[in-house]
């Protein structure tokens, strides 16, 4: 279990009562920004706690990794330079019914934030410009004993399934909306659309596309067509044109399990074939899917077409580890 401490000021409200965390990628101007990027560290049944108003107001236990999903209907005009593509982590909240004002306890908390990204000021109010960051246990031992029994039931909980259900219907309602416009679209012939639509799904002009270039699981090496799924490096929800969508170089043929780790950015590729493994991935459930991860594994070479719609892969999909220095 790690511990998180979410600085949610703007958006409390609607994360606690749609039960999720909610950040943008990337900063305005386009930057990577670290309290986006822990977002793609948290796993399943970790311990989150919720700022607001310079109180702890609920604590709860992380339900799913890190995915993609756009901007929450519910936030409004809270932060209007926002992306409108962000990624999300589905959290089971608890009111406290002791709401900790950190100001009032920094003579123990103070020396325990951690020297870098802490989470609050020495005064104990906020941070500005912090969204989600880790804490260390150190200081969450405290936390817990200023606030009681409620946040040492949750620890001792430390329940939480991934919600795969939850992250099934965030993707498909942005998909299927996007399906709709393009159903719609008055500048599209009908054989264009089927064939737009049917890449979602990894069919049709798009799997025939990405056969003519790949011709096997990179991972698993199967070479059995109706064993293999045509899988888009840069989703389909992702992509800015049709063409992308239809491009055989923004594919690769995976197994089903090697295909839904690469779906959901547990895996990854270098340009120069490396395998990549997220840190939040579950290694002996890779190792069950004949993914090694004890030793470096190389796929083969990439085409250049392939290689940039990877390198979109590694920085939108992969829940790589967040920037430190």
């Amino acid at each position: 279990m790690r511990y998180w401490w979410a600085n949610q000021n703007q958006t409390f409200r609607q994360e606690r009562a749609g039960g999720y965390l909610w950040s943008p990628k990337r900063n305005a101007d386009g930057k990577k920004n670290p309290f986006y990027e822990f977002m793609r560290e948290v796993a399943p049944g970790d311990l989150v706690l919720s700022f607001e108003g310079t109180f702890i107001r609920a604590a709860g236990i992380a339900q799913s990794f890190c995915y993609e999903s756009p901007k929450p209907a519910e936030f409004g005009t809270a932060g209007p330079n926002w992306e409108k593509i962000g990624w999300k982590v589905d959290v089971y909240y608890r009111d406290l019914i002791r709401q900790l004002r950190p100001a009032n306890e920094m003579m123990a908390i103070g020396p325990r934030l951690p020297e870098k990204y802490a989470p609050l000021l020495p005064n104990g109010r906020g941070m500005q410009g912090v969204y989600l960051t880790s804490i260390p246990e150190t200081l969450m031992q405290v936390l817990a004993e200023l606030i009681g029994s409620e946040v040492k039931d949750i620890i001792r909980m430390h329940i939480a399934t991934e919600s795969i259900g939850n992250y099934g219907a965030s993707i498909m309602d942005w998909e299927e909306h996007l399906q709709e416009k393009i159903a719609s679209d008055n500048q599209l012939s009908q054989t264009e659309k089927e064939q737009i639509i049917t890449a979602r799904r990894g069919q049709g002009i798009f799997r025939q596309n990405v056969q003519s270039i790949e011709k096997f699981c990179r991972v698993t090496k199967v070479d059995r067509p109706e064993h293999l799924r045509a899988s888009h490096c840069k989703p389909w929800r992702d992509c800015i044109t049709n063409e992308e969508r239809l491009d055989g170089e923004n594919g690769l043929l995976l197994t089903p399990s090697i295909d839904h780790l690469f779906d959901r950015g547990f895996i990854s590729f270098e340009n120069d074939g490396d395998l990549l493994i997220s840190p939040v991935a579950h290694q002996t459930s890779l190792n069950r899917m004949n993914v090694p991860t004890g030793e470096r594994v190389n796929v083969g070479t990439f085409s250049q077409g392939q290689k940039r719609f990877l390198e979109f892969h590694r920085e939108y999909v992969f829940l790589k580890a967040a920037i430190r220095s």
